[in-house]
């Protein structure tokens, strides 16, 4: 890059339900483990619109974006694993580029969340010629629905209800399917995504039409051995208000007694600040079934999701052709699309926007 070249980001300046796209510096190798990609897609993640919602966030300005496949472009002298021109996936978690297999903490968000703004560390190889939009899924939202599974205990053969079919909730269906689950049903109000879950083969259940438990014990008379929250803190009730509990006691209600319950949706409440005006809207606690959940016999596992345990296994189902989670894509736009598609996808208007760089 040439000196004091610029280009275009996404950023997030603290205003609740306002992006912007303004010319920010290109990155240069500071330390000789670092390695600067050239993006050629990325996307907007549901766990962006707690941002964009004004509830979750740090001290803005802050570029956005932590899903992104590219090419590297330039390499730092410590840099072995990695060639310039060669494709990678971006995931969603901070890294180091070296596995630790006894990490002391959880790493998580590599960039475009608040505070990680340079973290393109840790990336995985994929082929030169490659589809795009199934392989940016590898960056977070594959991994987190197939991890979601995980979390629950899945083994094949069982039944399976999905609690949100946004983009996570969708490919936690999809893995379910794609790992052998006897029947899959998935819970929302959006019939585009109801429509989309049923496309991949699994039963849809409109929460605000019909009540959600009832409907899955009716079918499933001693509940469904896992059940998987793809929603988070911004949950809504039947009557489409944010209800930050309404999913604890339903999961608990529909989960077959020795089954288990993964919660991959964000839930990060925090005080109101200048990134997050809204914060103090969400509750920090909420209350849950323990009683029930306790005589049921019940396991819960849940946080967030490191993409990179993951990536050798999904790469390689979309490599043969076994998977194609690209089919959640809505959009395929511009950067300087973004800030009005981050309002559709408020809206429900959109399922997962896609975002190509020349």
């Amino acid at each position: 890059f040439a000196i004091g070249a610029m280009m275009q980001a996404v950023v997030y300046e603290g205003i609740p339900f306002q992006m912007t796209v303004q010319d920010v510096p290109m990155p240069t190798i500071l330390d000789p483990t670092d390695a600067i990609v050239r993006i050629t897609m990325s996307s907007i993640c549901g766990s962006d619109l707690h941002v964009y919602n004004g509830v979750v966030g740090g001290a803005p300005p802050w570029i956005m974006g932590h899903e992104a496949v590219g090419y590297i472009e330039d390499i730092g002298d410590g840099v072995s694993s990695l060639r310039k021109g060669e494709y990678v996936v971006i995931p969603d978690a901070e890294a180091h580029g070296k596995l630790d297999l006894s990490p002391d903490t959880i790493p998580y968000y590599g960039f475009g969340f608040p505070g990680l703004s340079r973290g393109l560390q840790g990336t995985d190889i994929i082929p030169k010629i490659f589809k795009s939009c199934d392989y940016l899924t590898l960056s977070d939202v594959f991994a987190t629905g197939w991890a979601g599974l995980d979390f629950a205990g899945f083994q094949p053969g069982d039944s399976v209800a999905v609690f949100g079919a946004g983009p996570v909730g969708l490919l936690a269906a999809y893995s379910a399917i794609l790992r052998g689950a006897s029947t899959v049903y998935v819970v929302d109000h959006l019939q585009d995504r109801l429509d989309l879950a049923t496309a991949i083969g699994a039963v849809p259940i409109n929460f605000v039409t019909s009540d959600p438990v009832a409907h899955i014990l009716a079918l499933e008379p001693k509940g469904v051995m896992r059940s998987v929250e793809c929603v988070g803190m911004e949950a809504l009730n039947d009557q489409l208000e944010i209800q930050e509990d309404v999913l604890m006691k339903q999961l608990v209600d529909v989960t077959h007694i020795g089954g288990g319950i993964g919660f991959i949706g964000v839930f990060a409440a925090q005080e109101s600040s200048p990134g997050a005006p809204l914060g103090s809207t969400i509750a920090p606690n909420v209350s849950f079934p323990f009683s029930s959940f306790w005589a049921k016999n019940l396991s819960l596992r849940g946080g967030g999701v490191d993409a990179k345990l993951y990536a050798a296994v999904l790469r390689d189902l979309v490599e043969i052709g076994k998977a194609h989670p690209g089919f959640i894509g809505s959009a395929l736009i511009k950067i300087d699309q973004v800030p009005q598609y981050y309002e559709r996808f408020r809206h429900g208007e959109e399922i997962k926007v896609f975002i190509r760089f020349p």
